[in-house]
């Protein structure tokens, strides 16, 4: 009796590379995300389209830079902005990419580094990389001058693209928890006063780089950029266009250094993030439980007044911290109303009058009160019974918008004159900012109490679906009857100008901030009486989303 030969057990399918996995899952969302909605598809197409467009521009302006003798420094330069934006963008926007973040992939058997790999290529693939990559061959074309210098610049294209995306993903890995977290929403939301502040920069490095040789004066940053990676990498390629083949050397080394520390950095923190618990909520609880254990009013409660009064300020204030729209809104009207004095400076045509945007800015933080509040404004509207009680409800908001305001318009007035001057205009631009806060505060209660509007909690609109005419009217009627409120004072002012009467100019002040405080008192008890009756109608305004 024979028997049949053993069979051997089939060979096992080799594992699909991680690589691939990862190009084709991020090819995949991407393509189902975009399939979700025409409108979403249409968006991307023209971001797309927009990018290329962008990056064409700019690499066709570089190459007409070729030869050129501050080249070298205007393409060091935009290195090195370029990497700073890789840096920032994943703290500003960290749902950007979703589909590479790591806590998605904790419960996967998975070893670290061929996972960055795999993350590594897939972070490629976007608008962002593809710009990128495009703005790095530019620069190099414009400063290559030779076969050595060709050489060099392929390499350092790729160096300088993979340290610009390492460098997001190590920032975005080491903050993820953070990024995730309330507070790293607040920061995303904050990006764009950030993204506001940059652009006005840009705007005035451009009319500087406007002027007949404008370029030189990037040398003196230049220099020092060239020996900072990546931007190594771009003067290693006109190094080598000139013979300098050892400095050439030593910053594609320095680039190379970065990659190489940039790589083991995302690797420890990506090893971290996967194997660690979070105990972000525990430690959150904990603090709390140490802040309740010590009893009593802590902080600024402390030093704000009893009752209604002090409870209102409290709420406002902590909505304006806690709150993302809010915050974003208060952020916006400091960083910009102390931004405009600066930017009117350096383009050379500054005036101390542009410290009146600190006081407008703020004052508008008045407008929409009601809506501020959202859907919790029924716990609001539920402690108002009569028109005294409205009045402390609206005497109280003014009063904390007033606690930050008027510091800080004092601080922007003071700075502009000191900037801008002459200081001799100081009292009659304080006072007169004073005036145009009080009155703000007058129509922002009165246009809370008959235009509000609801707010949307989620999403990037401030205005309700439908309610976009209401917060038009209620901003630039309420701003245009604050002008006209304004107006006895600014005929004061026009008056002892023309009449020459310039030493009684000091009287402004005290004018100016009675006035304020007057008119801002005038427009509470209008506004209070409007609140207490239409009280149905308001919450039912603010409260469609």
């Amino acid at each position: 009796m024979t028997t049949a030969p053993a069979t051997a057990p089939p060979a096992a399918a080799p594992a699909p590379s991680l690589t691939a996995v990862f190009i084709r899952l991020k090819l995949s969302l991407l393509r189902n995300g975009l399939r979700q909605s025409t409108g979403r598809t249409l968006a991307y197409v023209a971001s797309v389209i927009m990018g290329l467009l962008c990056a064409a521009g700019a690499v066709l302006g570089l190459i007409a830079l070729r030869g050129n003798a501050h080249a070298g420094a205007l393409s060091v330069l935009l290195t090195g902005i370029l990497t700073l934006g890789w840096a920032v963008m994943p703290l500003f926007f960290p749902t950007g990419d979703e589909t590479l973040d790591p806590t998605r992939l904790v419960m996967l058997p998975l070893r670290p580094r061929p996972l960055i790999v795999a993350l590594l290529v897939a972070s490629l693939i976007g608008i962002g990389p593809v710009f990128t990559l495009a703005l790095v061959v530019g620069s190099v074309v414009a400063v290559a001058h030779g076969a050595a210098a060709a050489v060099t610049g392929a390499a350092a294209v790729v160096l300088v693209v993979l340290v610009c995306v390492s460098l997001a993903r190590a920032v975005a890995t080491a903050s993820v928890r953070l990024l995730t977290s309330r507070r790293g929403r607040d920061l995303a939301v904050l990006g764009g006063l950030f993204v506001a502040i940059g652009a006005q920069g840009v705007n005035i490095a451009a009319q500087k780089l406007g002027r007949p040789d404008g370029l030189a004066v990037l040398e003196p940053l230049g220099d020092v950029l060239r020996w900072v990676p990546p931007a190594s990498a771009i003067s290693a390629v006109e190094d080598a266009g000139q013979g300098a083949y050892g400095r050439a050397a030593a910053g594609l080394a320095l680039t190379a250094l970065a990659l190489v520390l940039l790589l083991w950095w995302w690797q420890r923190t990506l090893t971290t993030l996967m194997t660690s618990p979070d105990s972000s909520t525990l430690q959150a609880v904990e603090k709390d439980s140490a802040r309740g254990s010590g009893g009593g009013e802590r902080g600024l409660a402390r030093l704000l007044p009893d009752g209604r009064t002090g409870t209102v300020m409290l709420r406002t204030l902590r909505y304006a911290w806690r709150d993302p729209k809010s915050k974003m809104a208060w952020a916006t009207a400091l960083g910009v109303g102390l931004l405009v004095p600066i930017v009117s400076s350096v383009q050379g045509n500054g005036s101390i009058y542009t410290a009146f945007s600190a006081s407008a800015l703020l004052g508008m933080q008045m407008y929409n009160q009601f809506g501020q509040d959202t859907s919790a404004f029924w716990m609001v509207a539920s402690t108002i019974a009569t028109p005294r009680d409205a009045y402390e409800e609206l005497r109280a908001r003014a009063l904390s918008l007033a606690l930050v305001a008027v510091p800080y318009v004092t601080l922007v007035v003071i700075g502009t004159a000191a900037l801008i001057g002459p200081w001799s205009d100081f009292l009659e631009v304080y006072g007169l900012s004073l005036a145009v806060l009080g009155a703000l505060l007058a129509t922002g209660a009165l246009s809370s109490a008959v235009f509000p509007y609801s707010i949307p909690s989620e999403g990037n609109k401030n205005v309700a679906p439908g309610q976009g005419a209401i917060a038009w009217f209620s901003l630039f009627g309420g701003v245009l009857v604050g002008a006209v409120l304004c107006s006895p004072l600014l005929g004061l002012t026009i008056w002892l100008h023309v009449a020459g009467l310039h030493g009684l100019l000091w009287v402004l002040l005290p004018v100016g901030a009675a006035y304020g405080v007057g008119v801002a008192q005038l427009g509470l008890r209008v506004a209070a009486p409007r609140v207490a009756g239409r009280l149905p109608e308001i919450l039912g305004a603010v409260s469609k989303a």
